[in-house]
């Protein structure tokens, strides 16, 4: 993954975990995460509708976490965000002419799924609560 989704959202995560009883708004994570608050409400959303996160609208509105912090694995915030694989992405048209080229593809998708899986099941392993506990 080679952007900022999941740093981005694991930080709004985290924010979320540290004020649970506050519904923090796009704006306030903006400032701490110092990027553009529309940035942050996309990523909300799709946490949104990972069942990670809950918003309301208005006045007294803001977003809070849908679920105990010990019960969100990190891979759920991973698998939320992932719109790229973790090794980049394939070529897209190798010469099929080629004897490495032809087959290229297929070999490095079976690299990919078990690069991710092992990633899945490490991140897996441990809690938003768990990470949001080193921020004392």
């Amino acid at each position: 993954m080679n952007n900022t989704r999941f740093a981005t959202a694991i930080h709004i995560m985290t924010l979320l975990e540290k004020s649970p009883q506050e519904w923090l708004t796009s704006e306030w994570i903006a400032g701490s995460i110092n990027i553009n608050p529309a940035i942050v409400r996309k990523e909300m959303s799709v946490l949104r509708e990972a069942g990670l996160i809950i918003s309301r609208q208005g006045k007294e509105g803001g977003s809070m976490l849908a679920k105990n912090p010990e019960s969100i694995s990190i891979s759920d915030i991973y698998s939320a965000v992932k719109n790229t694989e973790v090794l980049g992405k394939k070529n897209q048209n190798p010469n099929p002419a080629c004897s490495v080229g032809k087959e290229i593809n297929d070999h490095l998708n079976t690299l990919f799924d078990e690069t991710d899986k092992l990633v899945v099941s490490f991140l897996g392993n441990k809690s938003l609560k768990e990470f949001s506990d080193q921020f004392e």
